[in-house]
Formats: structure tokens, C-alpha cells, sequence
């Protein structure tokens, strides 16, 4: 098993971890009957994908002598209704300088190993996604 999700009312959870112990809450968003004062599950689903690509990115890169630290990406979650869905996810990377500079092939791996990422891989194709590689357009 990889995790625990309990319901403790006012439609919030919290999720443990089993490997580590480490916890987080969930909300449900204003805009569904909840308080948003934590990430709803459709937030989760949309900061995974970047997660999920820094993650993999940093993999790849330091396999290559390079460091991926101070990467930083916004997310935004686009909702559709009819039926209540994630529509679209917007992502922005914001590249340190430390990476500005490197060479356009190993800016090429890096990008398409962000691309196919499992979580990526893993969106109903219906979810549009859109990548903004920021600095390194």
C-alpha cells in the first residue's frame, strides 16, 4: 500500500504517506461547497504533472553533471463542467541561470524527458497541456 486518505468532515482529508509518516490535508474548492484552504484533489492532479517532470528531469540531469536546483514552475488548473472535470493544466518553468547557458541538445533531452514523464503519460488525452519552457524557448 502506498498511502491512507481519511475523511475528518467539512470536506477535508488528510493523506498520509505509510513509507514515511509524512501528512497533508485536502480541500474541497470554494467554488464546490469547501473552505479552499488547502490544495483540492483536482489541484493535486495538475501539481503532480510538474512534480512528476522536475522530478524526472533532475533524474536525467544529474546523470548528465548538472543541477536542476531553484527550478521553479507554475501551475495552472483549467476546470471544465458537464461533467466537473480538469479541462486543461498550464505549466510555466522558470530556469535559473545556472541552466540558461547549457547547450540546445541537452536542453532538448531534458525537455522531452520532462515530456514523458509518467504522470503525462498517465492524463486522459482530453486534458489539454500546455508548457511554457520560459527561458529556455
Amino acid at each position: 500500500m502506498t498511502s491512507t486518505v481519511k475523511y475528518t468532515g467539512e470536506l477535508r482529508t488528510v493523506c498520509t504517506h505509510l513509507a514515511s509518516g509524512s501528512h497533508f490535508e485536502t480541500d474541497a474548492p470554494v467554488d464546490n461547497n469547501g473552505k479552499g484552504e488547502r490544495f483540492s484533489p483536482t489541484d493535486l492532479m495538475a501539481t503532480s504533472l510538474a512534480t512528476c517532470m522536475v522530478t524526472v528531469m533532475s533524474i536525467k540531469a544529474r546523470t548528465m553533471g548538472l543541477d536542476m536546483n531553484d527550478v521553479t514552475v507554475d501551475v495552472e488548473k483549467l476546470m471544465k463542467a458537464d461533467p466537473r472535470r480538469v479541462g486543461g493544466i498550464n505549466l510555466t518553468f522558470h530556469i535559473p541561470g545556472t541552466l540558461r547557458g547549457i547547450d540546445e541538445k541537452t536542453k532538448q533531452i531534458l525537455i522531452h524527458t520532462g515530456n514523458t514523464c509518467p504522470v503525462q503519460h498517465s492524463l486522459h488525452p482530453d486534458i489539454e497541456v500546455n508548457i511554457n519552457w520560459g527561458e529556455w524557448s
